[in-house]
């Protein structure tokens, strides 16, 4: 594969770091990440993924564009109110970046076909606000041996962890009795300052990127922690659980 003269300059930046480079872009451009959630976090991801050139990005939800959407999810206009989510979101990327194809997947994630639609992504990012489906995702990503990117967000903080089956603790490790944190205080009731899931967004496309082209180090021994009201960041060191799932794969 050659990049084209388009190609060499859009991604110019890329390929004056030593570590991307030529061959580094080339890697992305074939590359396969899927994003569960097209919301506050799915927007700010999605939209990095594709000015980086992401080949493939796979973007499953099964919501609608509302108003109340808006103050945070950054890939849906006013006129989009009522459309489908994953949909809209096909538009936006593939206007924004001619390079990438994106998969849609307008259902919800369960047992049942998380395994089918996992299958052949290189990355899976976590994009979610329900600890239901996280867990879904944490285990076929434990079965299937591709990394997981979680991030969470909540009034305005977030935290992020990735997930490499093997190599650290999964989201069992950290939440054992983890279903029933659907029944915790929720951004709906309690809130959410936009910006946190841009923060959050951009930090786990970091990772991404780190992973698909295997530089850096990855996230995944310790919870980030990021505070907005102080813009502080902390560190949680994490160990696996001895009985947990991930140490049984």
């Amino acid at each position: 594969m050659t990049l084209s003269q388009d190609q060499l300059k859009r991604y110019s930046r890329h390929l004056a770091l030593k570590e991307v480079g030529e061959a580094g872009q080339k890697k992305l451009l074939h590359s396969k990440v899927l994003l569960v959630g097209a919301g506050g976090l799915g927007s700010p991801v999605s939209y990095y993924l594709a000015a980086a050139g992401i080949g493939t990005i796979g973007i499953l939800d099964s919501d609608r564009v509302d108003f109340s959407n808006l103050n945070r999810q950054i890939l849906y206009k006013t006129k989009d109110v009522g459309q489908v989510k994953v949909e809209r979101a096909k538009i936006q990327l593939e206007e924004l970046n001619p390079d990438v194809k994106v998969n849609t997947y307008f259902l919800r994630l369960n047992r049942e076909n998380a395994e089918e639609i996992c299958s052949g992504y290189d990355v899976i990012v976590d994009c979610l606000d329900n600890f239901a489906t996280r867990f879904i995702i944490n285990d076929i990503c434990l079965k299937l041996n591709i990394p997981m990117v979680h991030a969470g967000v909540y009034k305005y903080f977030g935290q992020t962890l990735t997930v490499i089956p093997g190599q650290g603790p999964c989201l069992r490790c950290i939440y054992p009795d983890g279903e029933r944190l659907d029944q915790a205080p929720s951004c709906a009731y309690d809130g959410l300052i936009g910006v946190i899931p841009g923060v959050l967004g951009t930090l786990q496309v970091m990772e991404i990127l780190k992973l698909l082209l295997g530089i850096g180090e990855a996230n995944k021994d310790s919870l980030l922690y990021f505070d907005g009201l102080s813009l502080s960041f902390d560190r949680i060191k994490l160990n696996p659980r001895p009985d947990c799932i991930c140490r049984k794969k």
